[in-house]
């Protein structure tokens, strides 16, 4: 049970043959109203604003709470998105060696087509050159019989 300020002012006391003087006792009790009413009203004060603390701190350690959530939450996602984008580049770079490799196969089997290419075009080129040689050399030689031919003709017409 609390004493109010106004409990302590209105007391009365048994008078008694030499008891306390009353003036001084009424002047001490005032006295201590007053000062009790002060801290009674300091400690009401004190109170609202335990409970209004108490308030902003459980605010604060929800705020706290919320964002210690939320900067683990950004984190995950931070590192979910870091392996997909590796495992992406990864796809990519994998798709790239992928397509380089069937380039340069493509080119690989292009090289040894030219190739065939160029020794069927040179054998061509052979085969031409020696048969045009034997066409020549044939004609050069039809040539050289006409021309033996027409000389001893002339000869022949000549002498006589």
């Amino acid at each position: 049970m609390t004493i109010t300020p106004n409990e302590i002012i209105n007391k009365e006391f048994k008078k008694v043959f030499r008891g306390y003087d009353v003036d001084e006792v009424d002047e001490f009790l005032e006295q201590l109203s007053e000062d009790y009413e002060k801290i009674y009203k300091d400690n009401i004060n004190l109170k609202e604003k335990i409970e209004a603390l108490n308030e902003k701190l459980n605010h604060y350690v929800n705020l706290e709470n919320t964002l210690q959530n939320t900067l683990l939450l950004a984190q995950t996602a931070a590192d979910q998105a870091k392996e997909s984008s590796k495992k992406e580049a990864e796809l990519i770079i994998k798709n790239a060696q992928e397509t380089a490799n069937e380039i340069i196969k493509k080119a690989e089997e292009r090289v040894l087509e030219i190739n065939k290419e160029y020794e069927i075009l040179k054998n061509e080129y052979n085969m031409f050159k020696s048969r045009f040689r034997a066409l020549l050399q044939s004609e050069l030689e039809n040539l050289d019989k006409e021309y033996i031919k027409n000389e001893v003709h002339c000869k022949i017409k000549c002498n006589r």
